[in-house]
C-alpha cells in the first residue's frame, strides 16, 4: 500500500494514514530544518507522518520552516501545510519543548526572537545538552554561508535557480514513476557531482566547525544547505539535519545520547526499500555514538 501510494503521486493521498503499520519510536530530541512550507516541493505529508510516529522531549525547528521568499512571489498554502503547523503546536501543548531557530527564508520570524507562540520558543540560536553531557550549538547556518554574507542578491538568484532544478526534478520523477522506478533526486545528485557545489559544502562545514571550536562546545547542529550529514571531526560533532524538500531527513538523539540521521524518504519507500516492514531500519543511517 505504501509503495503504490508513493509511486502513484510522490505524496501521501489526502486522508491517508500509514502510522498504524509503523512502530512508534521515542527519542530524547529531534532536529528538523528546511521544510519550506509555502512551496510546491515541500513534503509536508511525509514530515507529518514522521511526527505522528515519534515522540520526544525536545523538538528543534532549525530554520527555513516557512519559505517567506517564495510566498512573497506567489501564494501556495495547501491544507497539508496547515495540518503540519497544527501538529507542531500540538507537540508543544503536550509537553515537548519546541524551539524555533529562524533561517534566511523565514527571517521575518527573527523579529520575534525572545518571544513564545503558544509553546514554541523563538530564539536566534540554542545550546542543547545531550543525555551524555555534550553541548551542541544549534543554528540555521545561513550566517556562515559566504554567499549569504557577501552577496545576498546572488543568494536570491541561486534560490530561483534551485527552484527551477526542483521543478525539473519533479517532472523527471513523474517519468520515473511511470516506468516503475523509485524516486531519485536529480538536484541532490548534481549537488554532489558539481565540483563548486562540493567545495561550497566543504567550506560551509569547516566554517561551522570553527564556530563550534570558538564557542567551546562539543558540536554544532545546522541546516540551510539541504545536505544531511553526521560526522565526528576530531573532538567535535558536525550534524546537518538535512531538509524536507529533497531527502526528507531528521537528526535524532536517542535516550542514551547517541545521534542518528533518520532518512525518512527511504524508510517509507519514497526513495528505496518500499516494502520494508520496519522503516526505522530500512534505510542506511549515520550514527555518532554516545
Amino acid at each position: 500500500m505504501v509503495k503504490s501510494a508513493i509511486q502513484e503521486r510522490g505524496h501521501f493521498p489526502r486522508g491517508h494514514r500509514m502510522t498504524a503499520a509503523i512502530q512508534r519510536r521515542a527519542f530524547r530530541s529531534i532536529w528538523i530544518s528546511d521544510i519550506h512550507l509555502g512551496t510546491r516541493d515541500c513534503n509536508a505529508e511525509f514530515l507529518l507522518e514522521f511526527l505522528r510516529v515519534t515522540e520526544c522531549d525536545f523538538l528543534y525547528l532549525v530554520g527555513d520552516i516557512v519559505d517567506g521568499w517564495q510566498l512573497r512571489r506567489s501564494w501556495f498554502w495547501p491544507q497539508a501545510h496547515n495540518d503540519l503547523i497544527q501538529k507542531l503546536l500540538r507537540k508543544g501543548r503536550k509537553g515537548t519543548r519546541v524551539v524555533y531557530v529562524p533561517g534566511n527564508h523565514d527571517e521575518f520570524a527573527r523579529h520575534f526572537v525572545g518571544n513564545c507562540f503558544g509553546a514554541v520558543e523563538v530564539v536566534d540560536e540554542a545550546i542543547h545538552e545531550t543525555a551524555d553531557g555534550r553541548r551542541l550549538l544549534v543554528v540555521h547556518g545561513d550566517s556562515f554561508d559566504g554567499v549569504m554574507r557577501c552577496a545576498r542578491w546572488l543568494a536570491v538568484l541561486g534560490d530561483r535557480a534551485y527552484g527551477l532544478a526542483l521543478t525539473v526534478n519533479r517532472w523527471f520523477n513523474q517519468v520515473r514513476r511511470r516506468l516503475g522506478l523509485p524516486y531519485w533526486s536529480l538536484s541532490a545528485f548534481l549537488k554532489l557531482k558539481v565540483k563548486n557545489a562540493v567545495k561550497y559544502i566543504g567550506d560551509y562545514e569547516a566554517a561551522l566547525l570553527e564556530a563550534a571550536r570558538l564557542r567551546r562546545v562539543d558540536g554544532i547542529v545546522c541546516g540551510h544547505i539541504h545536505h544531511a550529514e553526521l560526522r565526528q571531526v576530531g573532538d567535535r560533532v558536525y550534524a546537518n539535519c538535512g531538509d524536507w524538500v529533497e531527502s526528507c531527513t531528521a537528526l535524532v538523539e536517542h535516550l542514551d545520547g547517541r545521534l542518528e540521521i533518520i532518512q525518512w524518504a527511504a524508510s517509507v519507500g519514497l526513495a528505496a526499500v518500499p516494502d520494508a516492514a520496519e522503516p526505522w531500519s530500512a534505510a542506511p543511517v549515520e550514527r555518532v555514538p554516545a
